[in-house]
């Protein structure tokens, strides 16, 4: 028996997710059912972490045990040909028997990414929220620190959540600007369900003018989401890395 893991990325615009769906496509679905040809039997994965429908990765970590004998240097080649376009393995390696995803993550990084400008961009609209009115990046960014640290998250937490520990801490908030391009980059040990989407949505009404940068702690502390807008559109979000090494972890955190 061996144990292999997987660096994947996607463009979630065609999937319905990342978690197996009886009649829908989803990342887990294609990568079994192309691993299982390519290894000539049944395959299934453990993946470290579930994006939503719509949602990008550049560096979803998988892996799956199997008896099979083809180089692990082989899959990635070998896998293109049962892979739909939009998902790609980046990289494959031969892992410990006992090494898996979920039991070894420190922490997860998400980009939100928006368009703010009167007029859309065609050519990433697959990648970003358009917000047609201006955003104040400086109010976004006093909003943003103070998102940062260990706090009760519930109020962002989407609607129809299974049970989780709605306590996680947020190691950077970052606000970014490039012309008309914003992006958000939270680095966490934990997220809750649409918790990033929600974060967007609230920075942006705080960029917009409707919430107070100072109301950050009250609207935690309120525990409740229908004191927040809406949640921001899921195509301008991307699992940018999940990280297993601390190291690597304050490196990012640093460069932010």
């Amino acid at each position: 028996m061996r144990n292999i893991r997987l660096i994947v990325a996607y463009d979630g615009t065609e999937l319905c997710g990342y978690q197996r769906q009886a009649n829908d496509v989803t990342v887990q679905g294609c990568l079994e059912e192309a691993l299982s040809k390519v290894c000539n039997e049944s395959i299934s994965i453990y993946g470290a972490s579930r994006t939503d429908a719509g949602v990008h990765a550049k560096f979803q970590v998988i892996t799956f045990f199997t008896e099979g004998r083809i180089p692990v240097e082989n899959l990635t080649r070998a896998l293109i040909a049962h892979l739909p376009p939009y998902i790609v393995v980046r990289r494959a390696e031969e892992i410990p028997l006992d090494w898996r995803p979920r039991w070894r993550i420190l922490g997860k990084e998400y980009v939100y990414t928006i368009h703010n400008d009167s007029v859309q961009d065609p050519l990433g609209m697959r990648y970003h929220w358009h917000v047609k009115k201006p955003l104040d990046v400086e109010r976004m960014r006093e909003a943003a620190r103070l998102l940062e640290g260990t706090h009760d998250f519930t109020s962002l937490q989407g609607a129809n959540s299974t049970p989780a520990n709605p306590v996680k801490t947020l190691f950077r908030v970052a606000v970014k600007q490039n012309g008309p391009h914003i992006t958000l980059h939270v680095v966490g040990d934990g997220f809750l369900y649409h918790m990033v989407r929600n974060i967007a949505g609230l920075l942006v009404d705080v960029g917009l003018g409707k919430v107070e940068p100072g109301r950050i702690p009250e609207l935690l502390a309120a525990k409740d989401r229908r004191k927040l807008g809406k949640t921001a559109p899921a195509q301008g979000l991307c699992l940018e890395e999940i990280f297993f090494d601390s190291v690597r972890l304050d490196v990012v955190v640093s460069e932010l």
